[in-house]
């Protein structure tokens, strides 16, 4: 797509410019908006196809809301390129996703225009509820509350609760519901069926909301006989169309589904609802990656392409012959070939399917195969009952998300031993996504848990082995855990070789230092301390492999040196550092020890590269430590 000239978007700095413009050219706004976004993600890539299928949805909302003093809260964040560009950072979008640039999804430290933290899903309409009330305690009626989300996020358990509360909680809110049929990949389940099927006319809304402020403005239709009236339609209407509507039996006044491409007709219907009064949700139907016909056609691998063409939409792959494969790819074909030799183990994911390659056994064994939506917690509480019943779950969720799944690994996993063996992608710095998206609490927030065994490979032999160990018999829950991008080994097939757990595995002899490592930063240290000993160091290298139970034998002769140092790509609080500290003061044993990992605080966007040296994880500076 050659980039056009610009007349209208090159003139709005903020939303207030957005709004001296007629309707009328608010197309032509969109058709320049949604060129900026193709134009600028070619070299600076991010969510793309999220951003294209919203862009006459965020010109609509800027246009009727007075933002910021309105709210809009989006759901996850995904679609936020266009919202950054209308809302006073186009300049600087050439930073987007940067170290030090633009943060990767809407942050209030970042803009006032960004009232919500985004990056995890389903958080938008409990937030945004939050809001409202809140707006409302404080006497300020006159402010607008909009929650933004998608179909695939309506899945999650906190929007039902939020729509739960919503239901019974005094307010104004509006809620959009951004239907594309798409979380990353496909929507899965009864919601996605059902959003298929809702249909509501336009003629009736439009009728029903004309009548019912006429009868307001008469006097014959109070607030509380609204509600009465309310129910009793709800219930003549799905006798009249044979078809319950779930937002309308929970009280929330229902419209649509309408197109959410046709930003004139938008901007009429949020004028027309924005001061009812009640709950209410608009339901759109939209295109993701539209307007770019290659993301349109294939919109899980636009959802975040990486850099590409403008103009074709060829993607700009880096030739990847013989490179060490991705670790979420020895996942994939590793647990295919379990599942050939052990016909009880099953796959499970929330929404990650194609992002974690547990579609490589989902082509060969789709009955055994389960993407159970944007629902992490219900994806470990469905693998302990699959446990339970004899079955060996493999549940593969990127570590940032398995946060959300805490209380259901503690109370429906650990609590009865049960044989379910956590996959954790993406553990550690996984780069531009941010301090969202950085696996670094898993190791520490997962320890103190009984009954848990936790183990992260230092390479993709490793991955394999533990995978085969995990299945064997009563092994219990077991905790995998490896990080986003490539591995180390172009040999990376191997034969399966069950791994003593709680035990590791020493690298290099020495009497000085001893440097204890947990997964694949050991590889980085490796060279550390191959150079150090080349240079007349003493330095001992010990590979742990598992975090719990931890090698006592190891530790007793790591404790033998003067200096230990261990280093982790996990929060330096409560992970093996601390896992070393707490050994050596419970044996008397009194090495100093140095403890590397991550700082106290989140760790923002970047490069991998970039955010190691940040951290003082990169070679250089784990070399200098060590000495």
């Amino acid at each position: 797509m050659k980039k056009e000239p610009q007349e209208l978007l090159i003139n709005i700095k903020l939303p207030s410019d957005l709004r001296t413009l007629p309707v009328e050219s608010l197309p032509q706004v969109c058709a320049e908006l949604r060129q900026e976004i193709i134009q600028e993600m070619a070299n600076n890539p991010g969510h793309f196809a999220s951003s294209l299928g919203v862009v006459e949805l965020t010109v609509a909302l800027h246009y009727v809301f007075n933002t910021p003093y309105d709210r809009i809260v989006w759901d996850v964040g995904h679609q936020a390129a266009g919202h950054k560009i209308l809302t006073g950072r186009r300049e600087d979008f050439p930073t987007y996703r940067h170290l030090g640039g633009l943060r990767p999804f809407p942050s209030p430290e970042e803009s006032e225009y960004d009232t919500f933290a985004c990056g995890h899903a389903s958080n938008s309409i409990s937030a945004a509820l939050g809001m409202a009330v809140a707006a409302h305690q404080q006497g300020d009626d006159k402010r607008k509350v909009v929650a933004v989300i998608g179909d695939g996020s309506m899945s999650g358990g906190l929007a039902f609760e939020g729509l739960n509360n919503v239901s019974s909680t005094p307010n104004n809110l509006l809620i959009i519901l951004n239907d594309n049929n798409m979380s990353i990949d496909r929507s899965v389940g009864g919601m996605k069926h059902y959003l298929h099927q809702l249909h509501t006319s336009s003629l009736y809304n439009n009728v029903r909301f004309r009548l019912s402020n006429g009868l307001v403005r008469l006097g014959v239709l109070s607030e509380k006989r609204r509600q009465k009236i309310l129910r009793f339609n709800n219930s003549l209407k799905s006798l009249l169309y044979n078809q319950q509507n779930i937002f309308e039996g929970l009280n929330i006044r229902y419209f649509g589904p309408s197109d959410g491409h046709n930003v004139i007709e938008l901007v009429t219907t949020l004028r027309q609802i924005k001061d009812m009064k009640g709950p209410k949700l608009l339901h759109l139907h939209t295109i993701k990656g539209k307007g770019f016909k290659v993301a349109e056609r294939n919109p899980t691998v636009y959802h975040a392409p990486g850099k590409y063409d403008p103009e074709t939409g060829e993607r700009l792959e880096d030739n990847c012959d013989n490179k060490p494969p991705r670790y979420q790819d020895v996942f994939g074909e590793t647990l295919l070939e379990l599942a050939k030799q052990n016909e009880k183990i099953v796959g499970i994911t929330p929404a990650m399917a194609t992002g974690c390659s547990l579609t490589i056994m989902m082509k060969e064994m789709p009955e055994r195969t389960f993407d159970v939506g944007i629902a992490e917690g219900h994806a470990v509480t469905f693998a302990g009952g699959l446990a339970k019943e004899g079955l060996i779950p493999f549940c593969n969720i990127y570590s940032s998300f398995a946060q959300r799944a805490f209380d259901h690994i503690i109370h429906d996993v650990a609590l009865c031993k049960l044989p379910v063996v956590f996959c954790f992608d993406r553990a550690g710095l996984v780069g531009q996504d941010g301090a969202t998206h950085h696996g670094a609490f898993d190791l520490a927030a997962l320890r103190p848990i009984p009954n848990l065994t936790i183990s992260s490979p230092m390479n993709e032999h490793e991955l394999r082995n533990l995978m085969y160990t995990a299945q064997l018999p009563d092994k219990g829950p077991f905790v995998i855990r490896y990080p986003r991008g490539r591995g180390v080994l172009t040999d990376w097939r191997c034969p399966f070789e069950e791994l003593p757990v709680g035990k590791g595995r020493k690298l290099s002899d020495g009497k000085d230092v001893a440097v204890l490592t947990l997964g694949p930063i050991g590889n980085v240290v490796q060279k550390v301390v191959q150079e150090l000993n080349e240079e007349g160091h003493s330095v001992a290298h010990y590979d742990m492999r598992f975090l719990k139970p931890i090698d006592e034998d190891t530790l007793q002769e790591a404790g033998k040196c003067r200096r230990i140092v261990t280093i982790e790509d996990g929060v330096i609080r409560g992970g093996l550092g601390s896992a070393v500290l707490e050994y050596m003061a419970d044996h008397n044993l009194h090495p100093e020890v140095v403890r590397l990992g991550l700082p106290d605080n989140f760790v923002e966007h970047g490069t991998p590269d970039e955010l190691y040296h940040l951290v003082g994880l990169d070679a250089e500076t784990i070399k200098q430590r060590i000495i």
